[in-house]
């Protein structure tokens, strides 16, 4: 008998370090992915730069030659990117996890949308310009916009739905564009400053930008990482989540203020780039399984990934031209969100 539950303890341990195992392999061709799409946000644009000039811009920057297109543009262009990344991939996978809503994320959910009204009010209505003084307006907008989806997805239940916070979302969404674009509208001076960034883009951004507001997503991926156990209990459903020891409104309340930290940052840095935190959440709980834990590791690496090389194809489709990564993911996310609907198992996972 001993010898028999020795033999399942050692089965039961090689099964369990099997996924594990398999789970760090993947992450690591994640890191090499973005590795190798950090470089080609270097080299590839408007104008290509060979791999030498990049290398002497990094690493021994002269302002020889081609060198300061690498060393004052896409040095960072590329580093917003990543921290945008993070932000976004990070945000959708705890709103997906919060709400146990397999199709929200910050875009959908009208959360950009109420970071980027309250951007647009301030620079209106107050006369804003630097990001560090409207940052705060768009934490406001998230919070604000997170919390009316929550009321409205309530109204007349105890318990909010996944599918009444996606229609809640959409709906507040739309009416906090509505009154954005009215407001531009009515004031050409505040249009004019927010053409660009209303498209989500990553360049024309000084790197003083990712300095601004990376302090912000490094404790939005704390409290990311603080939940991300309790993302695991909430999964199970309230009632087992409390039943096995979990504090449901301690992550509750933590995850929604990491949402507004990382959703308003990356809103107020980037604008509002859609898609990015629904898809990948959804692109890497296929190989991590339902561990949010591996959930959120993935998505520090694979959203950034995913928006450089957006952005790289936003370089190169429309020469000498650029599409901004926004409108780039929107071509990419709006068939993926169209193919996740009419699947039919999409509420399992």
């Amino acid at each position: 008998m001993a010898t028999a539950v020795g033999g399942d303890t050692e089965r039961t341990a090689r099964s369990e370090s099997g996924p594990a195992s398999r789970r760090v392999v993947g992450l690591a061709v994640i890191v090499a992915a973005l590795a190798v799409v950090c470089v080609l946000s270097l080299a590839v644009g408007t104008q290509n730069i060979g791999l030498g000039t990049v290398w002497r811009a990094v690493s021994d920057y002269t302002d020889v030659g081609d060198q300061w297109i690498v060393h004052d543009l896409r040095i960072p262009r590329t580093i917003l990117g990543i921290v945008v990344g993070i932000a976004l991939g990070l945000s959708g996978a705890l709103i997906q996890g919060l709400t146990r809503n397999p199709l929200a994320d910050s875009q959908i959910l009208g959360i950009n949308s109420g970071a980027g009204l309250f951007v647009v009010a301030a620079i209106a209505f107050l006369g804003l310009r630097s990001l560090w003084s409207y940052i705060w307006f768009a934490f406001l907008g998230a919070l604000v916009a997170m919390l009316l989806v929550y009321l409205v997805g309530m109204t007349g239940r105890a318990v909010v739905t996944p599918v009444r916070m996606l229609l809640a979302g959409v709906a507040i969404g739309a009416v906090m564009e509505g009154i954005s674009f009215s407001i531009r509208l009515r004031n050409p001076r505040a249009f004019d400053s927010m053409r660009y960034w209303d498209a989500g883009a990553l360049d024309g951004r000084p790197l003083a930008v990712a300095a601004v507001v990376a302090p912000f997503v490094v404790l939005g991926v704390a409290g990311c990482l603080y939940v991300s156990r309790g993302l695991n209990a909430i999964a199970l459903g309230d009632d087992l989540a409390v039943a096995m020891g979990g504090n449901i409104i301690r992550t509750r309340v933590v995850g929604l203020i990491a949402v507004t930290l990382l959703a308003g940052a990356a809103t107020a840095a980037a604008g509002p780039i859609g898609f990015v935190g629904l898809m990948v959440p959804h692109a890497v709980r296929w190989f991590t399984g339902p561990d949010w834990r591996w959930i959120c590791a993935y998505c520090v690496f694979a959203a950034p990934a995913l928006l450089l090389a957006a952005d790289v194809l936003g370089r190169v489709v429309v020469r000498p031209g650029e599409l901004p990564a926004g409108i780039v993911t929107a071509f990419i996310g709006a068939p993926v969100l169209i193919w996740l609907v009419r699947r039919r198992n999409a509420a399992a996972l």
